[in-house]
């Protein structure tokens, strides 16, 4: 199948804008480079009453219809909170009462970001769909489209992107990727963009004040899934109040008075215990993960590669065995802590993505 390449001098451009620094630069970047830009944001939320230290957290919305007004560019503005909600909100929900630490990130990026909007974009008349991610996109032998790391390592985000198919790649422009962050916040300053000074974005949109505990809480009720908390052995060692509380690698707030540090190895949500103990006790020899996506055709065999199981977690080398049902099993040449259930294991070659999955469980 042969896709467009939006690389090559797209004639339309949507800027997907959330009115901070990065997607505020991509489009004043595509404007001067004489592409034919618009600005399109997504209403996917609606912001709760926030504690008085949260207050001046602004409206995504408000904030891109001011710097669209800046660049002198249009802006559509898309609902898209009934989808949100059932397509990122409600699943980050229930993998947590699941036992799980979900990445709402890279759901909302394959299905909602590269989804919906870019659905709505070429509705709008656009070629391509642009975002402030630090990452890269090449068009490659045989038509297909590689997504590598951006190109500062400190923001590099490909880890959120690796379930993107080639046709959504093929629709899609990282303006930023070859650019550092203290390069794009002086162009905002040159640019006289007022959101130049704003602080990095929350982790998690939808959780302005970041207490993940009190958001979960506020959608099923407090004290659900309480329980014991238990060592390896299956010995008792104290009480929780929800197993949602807690993820793998957690040390703080358990609460338990010990001879060592304990760290939480598990989550068993059915039984409602959270499993703690000492800290080599983290060490995994490897993973399987599930829902893999290959960038380009998948392998059909073993083969090496290097990985990365967390964002903030350095990439390290593995063998990567395919199995069934879009599956794969991982091991890592040396030991590695806290492989978490429910988050994305990436795969590397170098710069250039490989693939992706969800992780299921430590082996």
């Amino acid at each position: 199948m042969t896709f467009p390449n939006c690389a090559q001098g797209a004639a339309r451009v949507a800027v997907a804008m959330s009115g901070g620094v990065d997607s505020s630069v991509a489009a004043a970047l595509l404007r001067d480079q004489g592409h034919e830009v618009m600005g399109i944001t997504m209403r996917v939320w609606d912001h709760p009453a926030l504690p008085p230290e949260q207050e001046g957290v602004s409206d995504p919305v408000a904030d891109a219809l001011r710097v669209a007004d800046r660049l002198r560019i249009p802006l559509h503005v898309v609902d898209f909170r009934e989808q949100f909600r059932r397509l990122v909100i409600d699943d980050f929900v229930d993998e947590y009462y699941r036992g799980r630490t979900p990445n709402p990130c890279i759901r909302c990026n394959r299905t909602v970001k590269f989804g919906l909007l870019l659905d709505a974009a070429r509705e709008l008349g656009a070629d391509c769909l642009a975002t402030g991610h630090y990452a890269r996109i090449e068009h490659g032998p045989g038509g297909f489209f590689h997504l590598l790391k951006g190109a500062d390592p400190g923001k590099d985000q490909s880890y959120f992107l690796f379930s993107l198919t080639q046709e959504q790649l093929s629709r899609s422009l990282f303006p930023l990727g070859g650019m550092t962050k203290p390069e794009v916040r002086a162009m905002a300053e040159a640019l006289g963009l007022r959101m130049a000074e704003k602080g990095e974005s929350q982790e998690i949109c939808f959780i302005p004040d970041d207490d993940y505990v009190r958001f979960l809480e506020a959608e099923k009720g407090a004290d659900l899934l309480s329980g014991h908390i238990v060592d390896s052995r299956g010995t008792i060692l104290g009480r929780h109040s929800g197993t949602y509380r807690y993820t793998v690698g957690q040390r703080r707030g358990l609460g338990i008075a010990w001879k060592e540090p304990l760290y939480v190895l598990g989550v068993d949500a059915e039984r409602r215990h959270v499993v703690v103990g000492a800290k080599e006790e983290l060490l995994r020899d490897g993973l399987t993960a599930a829902q893999v996506n290959w960038i380009m055709p998948a392998p059909t065999g073993e083969f090496v590669a290097s990985c990365k199981i967390r964002y903030r977690h350095h990439p390290v080398a593995c063998r990567v065995r395919p199995l069934p049902g879009d599956r794969v099993e991982v091991r890592f040449l040396e030991r590695e802590k806290s492989v978490t259930p429910g988050q994305a294991v990436v795969f590397y070659e170098g710069d250039r993505v490989l693939g992706g999955g969800w992780i299921e469980e430590g082996v």
